[in-house]
């Protein structure tokens, strides 16, 4: 915890609300291929196991 809490408290002054809001762009479009992907899996693996 200290470590990671001071890691954090060094980034944040640093930035910017462009920056966050492109970190959480990509992170709501790396969720949602996640998900599709491994949805499109689990539906290809039924389809191969019948």
């Amino acid at each position: 915890m200290g470590t990671a809490g001071g890691t954090f408290l060094s980034i944040v002054p640093n930035l910017s609300s462009h920056d966050i809001a492109k970190t959480v762009i990509l992170a709501t479009v790396g969720a949602v291929v996640s998900f599709t992907i491994s949805l499109l899996l689990k539906i290809l693996n039924k389809k191969h196991k019948k």
